[in-house]
C-alpha cells in the first residue's frame, strides 16, 4: 500500500537494500561470513565485532499512564446564585477518553538514529546524542518480525519494550541479525 507512494529516490533504494539482501543470503549460505565493518565513534567490547553501521528510524512499543486534563467549564453569572463554575461534563468526558486514547500501547519516540549491528547485539545511537549508546542485546531477543516490503522490522526483547527499525537498510539487516543471532555463516 505504501509503496505507491514512494518516490522515484525511495523505489531506488528499496530496490537497491533488497539486491543488497539477497546478495548477503547467498553469499551466507556459500559458506561466506559477516565481514566487520569500521564504525568511528563506537568501541566494541573486546571480542565484540561489528558487522554494520546504518541509520534506521527507530520507534518503541509502550502504552503510558493517561494524563487527567483539567477540568472544562465556564464562569456563569446567575441572577440569583451569582457568579460560579459551571462543569462541562460532555467536554471533560470527550477530554479524559482522548487521553486514554493516547495512552494505550503504539509506536512512540520515532526518530532517526544510528543503528551498529554487532556479534553481541543492536547498539542504537540516537540522532543528537553522540555519546549515548543503547544497548539491546542478542541473548534477550525473543522475536523478530519482518515486512521487509514495507522496510520495516520488529525486534522484540524479554527485559524491555519492542523496537521497530524502519528505512532501506531493514532487509539486509534482516539478512545479517538472523546470521549473526544464529551464528549462520559469522565468526
Amino acid at each position: 500500500m505504501r509503496r505507491h507512494l514512494l518516490g522515484f529516490e525511495d523505489e531506488a533504494a528499496h530496490r537497491h537494500a533488497a539486491e543488497a539482501a539477497v546478495q548477503l543470503d547467498a553469499h551466507l549460505r556459500a559458506g561466506g561470513a559477516l565481514m566487520p565493518v569500521p564504525t568511528p565513534g563506537y568501541t566494541p567490547d573486546p571480542g565484540e565485532m561489528a558487522y554494520a553501521d546504518v541509520m534506521c528510524t527507530t520507534a518503541r512499543f509502550y502504552a503510558t499512564d493517561p494524563v487527567q486534563p483539567p477540568r472544562a467549564g465556564y464562569f456563569e453569572n446567575h441572577p440569583s446564585l451569582g457568579r460560579r463554575w459551571v462543569i462541562n461534563r460532555r467536554l471533560d468526558a470527550q477530554r479524559l477518553q482522548q487521553a486514554k486514547t493516547e495512552a494505550q500501547e503504539q509506536w512512540r519516540d520515532h526518530e532517526w538514529a544510528r543503528v551498529v549491528l554487532t556479534s553481541e547485539g543492536i547498539r542504537i545511537n540516537p540522532l543528537g546524542s553522540p555519546d549515548t549508546w543503547l544497548p539491546f542485546d542478542h541473548v534477550l531477543l525473543t522475536g523478530l518480525t519482518a515486512e521487509t516490503d514495507r522496510q520495516e522490522l520488529v525486534l522484540s526483547y524479554s527485559v524491555c519494550a519492542p523496537l521497530l527499525l524502519t528505512g532501506p537498510a531493514v532487509p539486509w539487516l534482516v539478512v545479517a541479525l538472523e546470521a549473526a543471532c544464529f551464528h549462520r555463516g559469522s565468526s
